[in-house]
């Protein structure tokens, strides 16, 4: 193709942008970033971009709403800096749990994101393990999900699986915790958990699988409080369950997440990079695993008009 790729990262993973920026062998974009004691943001796009086909690195994290709110200026500066293709990269997607209308006169936020990103101007959307498949619908424009799933499964095949188990800590998690189950050709046991209020707290009851003596591993796509993937150790061990690993997409960790996970029987926790954290902050426990190549592949494939389902699924 005859114009340039081009990448440029917004303020909330600028670690993550320049490793993918590396492994695409292209120098970041330069943009500045100004707040002015209002609060406001103004972005100016520092080099030319007419014509050429720009990424935006930005993932959600705090602060959500102003990493939001500067990811659509800057899809803006470039729509109006002549940018000819613009491609919001999301490693994780803003308001991905507000994905359904559970309760009356409720917003649909994920998919207000979607219309947000589109009249801003971004002419597609590249993301990494959605809460759920229903979001990428939400989307008038192209919409390319990667799949952190083989990244960390990769991961965890290295070791001796022997007596080793899959364990979904909900039932709502059951699907992915199968695709990992699947490709580490491993048993599977579910736990049932049951919400009964719009508090984040949910309550794990009872168990369906064998893990007495084996060794679990339990798959979410995200970890917000760790609550739940918690009260499933708690079940699993009591059901004769040796050693627990955990593993999740997207390392969200709010409140006391961490030293609730640094203090249970939590032996490794892996997750990716899709969400920064400080080492020191996290601790020997975990281990952090890069999606860096990912994005970069996706990126050139579609760079170059190739398809991106065809370098990730098996």
């Amino acid at each position: 193709m005859d114009n340039h790729l081009k990448i440029f990262s917004g303020s909330s993973n600028l670690a993550l942008a320049k490793e993918i920026c590396d492994h695409v062998d292209v120098n970041p974009g330069k943009l500045a970033i100004h707040r002015f004691s209002n609060e406001n943001i103004t972005v100016q796009i520092e080099e030319n971009v007419r014509g050429d086909d720009v990424y935006i690195v930005q993932t959600s994290c705090p602060p959500v709403n102003d990493n939001l709110v500067e990811l659509l200026i800057i899809i803006d500066a470039l729509k109006y800096a002549s940018a000819g293709r613009i491609t919001a990269v999301l490693p994780y997607y803003p308001y991905v749990r507000s994905d359904k209308k559970d309760k009356p006169r409720i917003s649909i936020t994920a998919r207000l994101v979607a219309d947000l990103l589109e009249t801003a101007g971004a002419d597609r959307i590249l993301t990494m393990t959605l809460h759920a498949p229903q979001i990428v619908g939400f989307s008038r424009i192209p919409v390319d999900q990667l799949l952190a799933t083989p990244l960390i499964a990769d991961y965890f095949s290295r070791r001796d699986l022997t007596d080793y188990i899959v364990v979904a800590p909900d039932v709502g998690s059951a699907k992915k915790a199968e695709v990992y189950a699947r490709r580490l050709d491993l048993p599977m046991a579910i736990i049932d958990k049951r919400r009964y209020a719009d508090d984040e707290k949910a309550v794990a009851k009872y168990m369906f699988g064998d893990v007495e003596g084996k060794n679990a591993l339990l798959f979410d796509d995200e970890i917000l409080s760790g609550g739940t993937m918690l009260q499933a150790i708690h079940i699993i061990r009591e059901h004769g369950a040796r050693r627990v690993f955990a593993g999740c997409a997207h390392a969200i960790f709010s409140g006391q997440a961490i030293p609730r996970i640094i203090e249970s029987p939590i032996e490794e926790f892996v997750t990716t990079n899709t969400i920064p954290h400080a080492p020191e902050r996290l601790g020997s426990k975990f281990t952090i695993l890069s999606v860096a190549k990912m994005f970069g592949d996706a990126i050139k494939a579609i760079h170059q008009g190739d398809s991106v389902s065809k370098l990730f699924n098996d």
